[in-house]
C-alpha cells in the first residue's frame, strides 16, 4: 500500500463518527457475549451429562460398589451384573483398531503430501472423505456380511495354525474360526478411524514450510528422511491430535461393532473369540432393561466409559502440553 492510500485511509478512520463507534461497539458486546454463551452452554451441556449417568448409575453403585469393575457376571434374571467383560472388549478393539489404524494413516497422508502426483491427491483425499460419511450401520453391515465369512474361511485358520507353535501368540490366535469376534470387530474400527487420523495429519503436514523440506533434500535426505527427521518431528503434535480423535471414535463406536464382535459377556484370550464393548452391550440391552437395577448398571457402564474417554483424552491433553514445552526449551 503507497502513502497516498495509506492516507486516505487514516482519514477515513478519523471520520467515523461518535454514533459509528457506539454501533461497532455493541456489535462487539454482542460477539462477545454470544460467543461466551456458546461456550459456556457447553459447560453446561457436558454438567449435564455428567449429572445424569452419575444419577442414574447410583442404584447400581450402591448396590455393586467398586466390585461391579472386577465382576465378569452378567445375568439380568439374577440381576448379576460387571462390567468387566465390557471394559476388556473396549479397549481391546480400540487397541486393535490403533495398531491398524496408525500406521495405515500416517502412510496415507505421506504419500498424499510428499510422493503423491498432483493429479492423485485430490482423488485420494475425497476417497478419504467419504470413508468418514459412511454412516456405522454400513460399516457393520459390510462386516458382518463381507469381512467376517472372508476372515472365517481365509484368515483366521491360517493365523490359527501359523502360530499354534508359538508360546504366547498360541492362546492370542486359538479356538475355531468364528468370523465374528474381538478382531473383526478391530479392524472395522480401524477402518473406521483411517479417515480421522488421515485428515488431521495430511493437513498438518501440509504445513510444513517448503524452505524446510527443501533443505533437508539439498543436504542430499531421502525422502524417508525428510519425513523421519523433519516433518514428524515439526508437527508431532498436530499428529497425536489426529490420533486421540480417532481413538476418542474407536472407544465410543456402537452400532458397526454391535454387528461383528458377537455379544458375548466374557473374556477370552484369545482375540479370535467373540466379545462385547461398552457401547455394544447398552445398544443391545437399553431398550429391553427391566428394573432398576438392570437400567442403572447399564447407565453405571456408560459412566465408566465415559471416564475412560475422560483420561484418555485428558493424558493426551498432558502430553500436548509436554511436547509444546519441550519445544519451546
Amino acid at each position: 500500500m503507497n502513502t497516498n492510500a495509506q492516507v486516505a485511509q487514516y482519514a477515513s478512520f478519523a471520520e467515523i463518527s461518535p454514533a459509528a463507534l457506539r454501533r461497532h461497539g455493541a456489535w462487539d458486546a454482542v460477539l462477545r457475549n454470544a460467543t461466551r454463551s456458546a461456550a459456556l452452554t457447553v459447560l453446561i451441556v457436558l454438567g449435564g451429562v455428567i449429572v445424569a449417568l452419575v444419577n442414574g448409575s447410583l442404584p447400581a453403585l450402591r448396590h455393586y460398589g467398586l466390585g461391579f469393575l472386577t465382576s465378569t457376571a452378567w445375568n439380568p434374571v439374577t440381576e448379576k451384573f460387571g462390567a468387566l467383560p465390557a471394559v476388556y472388549g473396549t479397549v481391546v478393539t480400540s487397541l486393535i483398531a490403533m495398531l491398524i489404524g496408525i500406521p495405515v494413516s500416517l502412510g496415507v497422508a505421506i504419500f498424499i503430501t510428499e510422493l503423491c502426483p498432483v493429479w492423485l491427491k485430490r482423488p485420494i483425499g475425497t476417497a478419504i472423505e467419504l470413508l468418514a460419511g459412511i454412516p456405522s450401520i454400513i460399516y457393520g453391515i459390510w462386516g458382518l456380511f463381507v469381512l467376517a465369512p472372508f476372515l472365517q474361511r481365509d484368515v483366521q485358520p491360517l493365523l490359527i495354525s501359523a502360530f499354534a507353535p508359538v508360546p504366547l501368540l498360541s492362546h492370542l490366535f486359538a479356538g475355531p474360526p468364528y468370523g465374528i469376534g474381538v478382531l473383526t470387530a478391530g479392524i472395522i474400527l480401524s477402518i473406521m478411524v483411517l479417515p480421522y487420523i488421515t485428515s488431521v495429519t495430511r493437513d498438518v503436514f501440509e504445513t510444513v514450510p517448503a524452505v524446510l523440506k527443501e533443505s533437508a533434500y539439498g543436504l542430499g535426505c531421502t525422502t524417508w528422511e525428510v519425513v523421519r527427521n523433519v516433518v514428524l518431528p515439526y508437527t508431532r503434535v498436530g499428529v497425536i491430535g489426529g490420533i486421540m480423535l480417532g481413538l476418542g471414535r474407536a472407544l465410543g463406536e456402537t452400532m458397526a461393532v454391535t454387528f461383528v464382535i458377537g455379544n458375548a459377556h466374557k473374556i477370552a484370550s484369545s482375540i479370535l473369540a467373540p466379545g462385547t464393548t461398552i457401547s455394544a452391550t447398552i445398544a443391545n440391552e437399553f431398550s429391553e432393561a427391566e428394573g432398576d437395577l438392570y437400567t442403572s448398571s447399564l447407565i453405571l457402564l456408560g459412566l465408566i466409559l465415559f471416564v475412560i474417554t475422560f483420561i484418555v483424552l485428558a493424558a493426551a491433553r498432558y502430553l500436548l502440553l509436554r511436547l509444546e514445552t519441550q519445544a519451546k526449551a
